[in-house]
C-alpha cells in the first residue's frame, strides 16, 4: 500500500524551482574584519598578560612595539606577583598557626589583585590603550 514517490533525476530541477545552498560559514563575516593579522595581534596582546606566556609575544613579535610594550608590562607584573607570593609564603611560615591561618586571606587577596590587574591590562590592550601600573611599568620600560 505504500507507494514510493518517483525519484527526480539529478538533471531535472525539483518541483517548485531551483535551490541554492547558503554560503559556507553561515553568511557571517569573518571576525575582526576578515584580516588574520588583527586576530593574531589580539591573541598576542592577550598572551602578554598571562604570566610566562608573555614570553611568546615578546619573542615572536619583535617588530611590533605596542605588543612588545604590553608583553614587557605583563611579564613585569607576573615577576612582581611571584616575588610577593614567595615573600608572603616565607613570612607566613614564621607566624603562629592561629594567625597564619587567619592571614591566609592575604595570599588570596594578593592573587585577586593580580587577577584584576591582568583583566584590566587585557581589556586596555585589546582596546588599543596602555595601562600604566605604578612602579611596575617603570620597571618594564627599563627592560
Amino acid at each position: 500500500m505504500s507507494e514510493m514517490p518517483p525519484s527526480i533525476p539529478p538533471s531535472m530541477t525539483p518541483p517548485g524551482g531551483s535551490y541554492t545552498p547558503p554560503p559556507m560559514g553561515g553568511g557571517y563575516p569573518p571576525p575582526s574584519g576578515g584580516n588574520g593579522a588583527s586576530s593574531d595581534r589580539t591573541i598576542m596582546l592577550v598572551l602578554s598578560y598571562l604570566g610566562l606566556l608573555a614570553l611568546i609575544p615578546l619573542l615572536v613579535k619583535k617588530e611590533d612595539r605596542e605588543i612588545q610594550w604590553h608583553a614587557k608590562n605583563g611579564l613585569a607584573l607576573f615577576v612582581i606577583y611571584v616575588i610577593f607570593a614567595i615573600a608572603w609564603a616565607v613570612t607566613s611560615n614564621f607566624l603562629p598557626a592561629s594567625i597564619g591561618c587567619a592571614m591566609s586571606f592575604v595570599s588570596c587577596a594578593i592573587w585577586l589583585v593580580y587577577l584584576v590587574l591582568i583583566i584590566m591590562g587585557i581589556m586596555k590592550a585589546v582596546k588599543g590603550e596602555r595601562m600604566r601600573f605604578p612602579l611596575i611599568s617603570d620597571f618594564a620600560d627599563k627592560m
